[in-house]
């Protein structure tokens, strides 16, 4: 399994009375209805946004679940109101991140052969298993001229990613990006590579248009139409996360497992049970046959 890289930390160098009007505009909260969620009057308020007054530790937090923050935005806001941070970012190689590993790998393996990808915040491809690998050799124009970690949002906007290959591609393009901006965008913490990124996306919505509007109804499930020469591949996908995350990797790992969306797409992709490596995806261990135990006639066998 591809491994975390340690990122350094992102430094935010807004004050806290600026982040604090940032988010509460960003969730679209007047002064007055977050001072009743988290039973503080308008006016410490208001002295907290213009700086007048000083947060204690406690109001931080207190204001930090209020908004429903993300681990690493809780962090920044109790830097910026001159804490200490509270939650752990540790590599995913890290040695106490080992059971996590061993999860995500007997994950990826039992999707087979379901692609299945392990995602961070941004977007990066941090793992996928053998038929991940297979989706994203087969289904870009040229998937050696990315950089690794691949990216969703760079695989989409590039000419040299999968958008020759995705016949619905603005919708697919649509929602996708909305989703990285609404991850890095607004008042989130981020770092150098978070702004190289948006940029990149923003210049797709020229193209594109509006992101959609948090009001904007959505579709039951949006199938990404693969297609090169006659292969065709129907498919839409479901994110799981860790439950119960204290710590900032941990809770912004997402995996994304994608299903048949049609008995052709599900043929093609049991095909494709048994097929080798490209060598991209994580390593899996191969069960060992038992002595005097060979495969029946006529049967495939998957470890060939």
């Amino acid at each position: 399994m591809t491994g975390l890289a340690p990122i350094p930390a992102a430094i935010d160098h807004r004050s806290f009375g600026e982040l604090l009007r940032e988010w509460r505009n960003a969730r679209g909260t007047s002064q007055l209805a977050l001072s009743t969620r988290a039973r503080v009057s308008t006016r410490h308020l208001s002295y907290l946004e213009t700086g007048r007054a000083s947060p204690s530790r406690e109001m931080v937090l207190m204001l930090a679940q209020a908004f429903e923050m993300p681990l690493r935005d809780r962090n920044a806001f109790l830097q910026a109101a001159g804490f200490a941070p509270m939650y752990r970012e540790t590599p995913l190689h890290a040695h106490p991140m080992g059971p996590v590993r061993d999860a995500i790998d007997v994950l990826l393996r039992s999707t087979e052969p379901n692609p299945t990808f392990v995602l961070n915040r941004r977007a990066d491809i941090l793992a996928t298993n053998k038929t991940g690998d297979w989706l994203l050799s087969t289904f870009n124009e040229d998937i050696d001229s990315f950089a690794r970690p691949y990216n969703i949002g760079r695989l989409l906007t590039s000419p040299n990613g999968d958008r020759a290959y995705i016949e619905n591609w603005e919708e697919v393009a649509r929602m996708s990006l909305a989703r990285v901006r609404r991850e890095l965008g607004g008042a989130h913490v981020r770092d150098s590579t978070d702004e190289e990124l948006l940029r990149t996306i923003d210049a797709a919505w020229a193209e594109l248009g509006d992101p959609p509007h948090v009001s904007e109804p959505l579709p039951l499930l949006i199938t990404v139409r693969f297609r090169r020469g006659e292969l065709a591949l129907n498919l839409f996908s479901t994110h799981a996360t860790l439950g119960t995350q204290l710590d900032v990797t941990l809770q912004e790992l997402r995996i994304e497992m994608f299903f048949p969306a049609d008995e052709q797409s599900k043929r093609v992709l049991a095909r494709r049970g048994g097929a080798p490596s490209h060598g991209r995806g994580p390593r899996t261990r191969r069960p060992r046959r038992r002595p005097g135990r060979e495969p029946a006639v006529g049967r495939h066998d998957p470890r060939r």
